[in-house]
């Protein structure tokens, strides 16, 4: 799974500092999740031992592959939202939950919210920043002093962004009321997704590669 991850991240020509950009909000989480595993886990050979907690070799083996999971994950997600557009994917997704339309799941309006979550979230990103700039004229400094300090930096950031937020979610909400928007009865596709070659080259290159993962798994 790994090299298949680092042959789809070469062969996509997006440059390697693009997905570490990715790792770096998380980092830390990552960090304190691998020393989680390796102070705690059990078994195999010991390498030290203070008091309740040991490091052992099954324990660093376990927060090897925990941040490798973790790096994977970012980087398959940075990988599909850079080269694949939001409203195909959108589209695809209500594609594949289409046969649950039987069931009385609301497929559409559940693509819809995921294509406006996507379709914020650089915006978000962008209000945000301007934020953080208008807050360091005043005078606040983020990312200095004990975790409640670095909290109580953020604060003047969060009420704004949501008060934000909360008012581009009202304007879209009297947008599409005004334009007669009634969920996803009726309603015709501009892209029709159609199955093709390619996509049966895909499926089965997948099956292949969960084969061989389950494979030697066992």
């Amino acid at each position: 799974m790994t090299l298949f991850t680092f042959l789809c991240v070469i062969l996509s020509d997006i440059k390697l500092s693009v997905f570490l950009n990715g790792v770096k909000p998380l980092i830390w989480l990552i960090l304190f999740t691998v020393l989680l595993q390796i102070l705690f886990t059990r078994g195999g050979e010991t390498y030290l031992v203070l008091g309740p907690i040991s490091i052992t070799s099954f324990g660093v083996i376990n927060g090897a592959f925990i941040f490798m999971r973790f790096v994977l994950i970012i980087f398959i997600s940075t990988l599909l939202t850079l080269t694949t557009m939001p409203l195909s994917l959108t589209d695809a997704i209500e594609k594949l939950l289409g046969p649950l339309k039987r069931f009385k799941v609301p497929v559409h309006e559940i693509a819809l919210m995921l294509s406006i979550a996507l379709r914020f979230v650089p915006t978000l990103m962008d209000e945000a920043s301007k934020i953080m700039n208008a807050q360091r004229a005043r005078g606040v400094e983020f990312g200095e002093g004990n975790i409640v300090k670095q909290m109580k930096a953020v604060t003047p950031i969060l009420v704004p962004l949501f008060v934000s937020s909360f008012n581009r979610a009202d304007e879209l909400a009297n947008a599409m009321e005004a334009r007669g928007y009634q969920g996803g009865e009726g309603r015709t596709k501009y892209r029709i997704l159609d199955w093709q070659k390619r996509d049966t080259l895909s499926m089965l290159a997948f099956v292949a590669l969960t084969g061989l993962l389950l494979f030697f798994r066992s």
